[in-house]
């Protein structure tokens, strides 16, 4: 609305005059007057009006006209909280002695959405809240409980199926026999040997090794002398002691051992009676040892 008194032309407008509360328009001030003169735009606090807020505000701009005159413009950036219609009266602006006032203004401040005023009402306290029950999630739950109770009764089960299996077989196995006397165990050795008659066929070297083989095993067995891994010099040196009272019996466990390292090594070719004489010497050592032992009350070894 322009007011103009003289050569004084005010006016006073808003950009938008309905609005939601909390929305903001622009309130523009204006005023025209001739060069030279001073005009006072409205002096304005933080509010228009009760229940309109001025919440921004611009300074006031001075512009020459293209006839000469001045033009002075403020904006006052408004808004409100209030649900209303709202009457602007008439803003005073002062140029020297004069007053000239703009025309009224109206500001329309409306709510976005329509209020129930019915949920405004006093009611009673709303009872505890009730979770829906999830059934999956009880589900899910009691089936992994299932399933760990299943791995542990399946494991009990398992280790004992197993233990008793075990058992079983333990129950089952054949037990295994005692070591036999080392004197029967050559003894038998012999007879086969002497069964075989192998130097009759011309195998004197495997005659002879087979023959001393069976003496070294009873030895080590009988006297606890590592005799299959010696030389004959280190048996015989290691049964020297053991023979002391024997010699004769020690005589002929040389001779045997000397005649075999002899037809092994050294390509000799014995005799019958020489083989024969191997023979008997080793049954004669076996049968005299274990005299001897059981002579002196030792139960013979079965080591």
């Amino acid at each position: 609305m322009l007011t103009m008194i003289l050569a004084l032309v005010v006016s006073a407008a808003i950009d938008s005059t309905t609005l939601f509360i909390g929305d903001q328009t622009d309130l523009h001030l204006r005023a025209t007057c001739e060069a030279g003169e001073q005009v006072q735009l409205p002096m304005l606090d933080k509010q228009l009006i009760s229940g309109v807020e001025i919440v921004d505000r611009t300074i006031v701009d001075t512009t020459i006209l293209s006839d000469g005159r001045v033009q002075y413009n403020q904006y006052l950036t408004l808004t409100s909280f209030e649900d209303s219609l709202f009457y602007i009266e008439p803003l005073p602006f002062v140029s020297g002695e004069d007053t000239v006032w703009s025309e009224s203004l109206m500001l329309n401040v409306v709510q976005p959405f329509e209020i129930d005023s019915t949920d405004m009402a006093i009611t009673d306290i709303k009872g505890i809240y009730k979770a829906p029950i999830w059934w999956w999630g009880i589900l899910r739950w009691v089936l992994l409980s299932i399933a760990i109770a299943g791995v542990g009764v399946g494991g009990y089960y398992l280790i004992t199926y197993l233990r008793r299996r075990t058992g079983n077989i333990n129950e089952t196995m054949t037990p295994i026999e005692p070591l036999r006397p080392a004197d029967e165990v050559a003894l038998e050795k012999l007879d086969i040997i002497r069964e075989q008659k192998i130097w009759q066929t011309g195998q004197i070297k495997e005659y002879h090794t087979q023959l001393t083989d069976v003496v070294r095993e009873y030895i080590a067995r009988r006297f606890d002398v590592s005799s299959t891994e010696q030389t004959s010099d280190e048996t015989l040196r290691a049964m020297r002691p053991l023979l002391n009272n024997q010699k004769e019996l020690y005589e002929q466990l040389r001779k045997m051992l000397t005649l075999a390292d002899l037809v092994k090594f050294a390509k000799w070719s014995a005799t019958p009676d020489e083989n024969e004489l191997s023979l008997r010497s080793a049954y004669a050592f076996v049968k005299e040892t274990t005299k001897s032992i059981l002579e002196d009350g030792a139960e013979a070894p079965t080591v």
